[in-house]
Formats: structure tokens, sequence, C-alpha cells
């Protein structure tokens, strides 16, 4: 097997591997979040009223937390609030919850990465392989 061959080949199934790796990611994420049974609010900053279980959801849902906390305290973050606040258990909670939803988002958006990267490596094999066809299928002239 020559070089290009292997080559060809190589990119194919790791563009696969790519694939089936952010599709398994995807779901992972999209499954652990419809688990949580999380609804946006009526009154949610985007997509009001749906189950949150993709990134455009988690994202209103992480940015309606941000808002209702930031009402909460008055326009202050966790860190701005004195130590003997009482509002500040609550700006914590905002805070923890819309990491973790940003930590979905990001999931999300890595997963639709890897698997753009993995149809650009299978068509890169596949357009290697196209090449090395053509090459071997051409008359020299010496």
């Amino acid at each position: 097997m020559d070089m290009r061959k292997l080559a060809s080949l190589g990119s194919i199934i790791f563009g696969v591997i790519l694939i089936v790796a952010a599709i398994g990611t995807w779901t992972l994420v999209s499954t652990t979040l419809s688990d949580q049974q999380i609804t946006t609010p009526d009154d949610a900053v985007c997509l009001a009223d749906r189950d949150v279980a993709g990134p455009f959801t988690a994202y209103c849902q992480a940015m309606t937390i941000d808002r209702n906390a930031l009402r909460a305290t008055d326009g202050l973050r966790y860190a701005e609030l004195p130590r003997d606040d009482e509002r500040r258990g609550t700006a914590m909670n905002a805070s923890f919850l819309q990491s973790s939803l940003f930590t979905s988002v990001l999931s999300f958006g890595v997963s639709a990465m890897a698997a753009g990267m993995g149809v650009l490596f299978v068509l890169i094999g596949l357009g290697m392989r196209d090449v090395r066809q053509q090459v071997v299928q051409s008359p020299r002239s010496d």
C-alpha cells in the first residue's frame, strides 16, 4: 500500500471517528440536559416556555438566570456583594447555574466543530483518493 492510499484511508477513518464522537457528545449533553427537566420561563430573554435540551435553549436559560439574579441583587454580581449580604447566596447559585449551562453550550459548539472537521477530513481523504485514481489512469507521456 503506497503512502497516498494510506493517507487517504487514514483521513477518511479519522473523519468518521470525529463525526461519530461529535454525534455521541451532542446526544449525551442533550440527553443530560433533558433529564434535568428544565423549561425556560414565560418571561425568558429568548425562546420562552421551551424545554432546555439544546444549545440555544441552554443559552437563553442562562441569560434569563443572569437577568433575574441581577434584578434580585440590584445589578450586583456575587463578588460585588458584601460578605454579609443575604442576597449573596442567590447570586452564587445563579452564577453556578449559568456556568453549568454555558458549559453545555460550549460542549454543543465543540461537538459541531468536531463534526465539521470530520466532514472536512472525509472530503480531503476522498479528494486524495480521486487524485490518486486520476494519476493512475492518465497515460504517461515519455
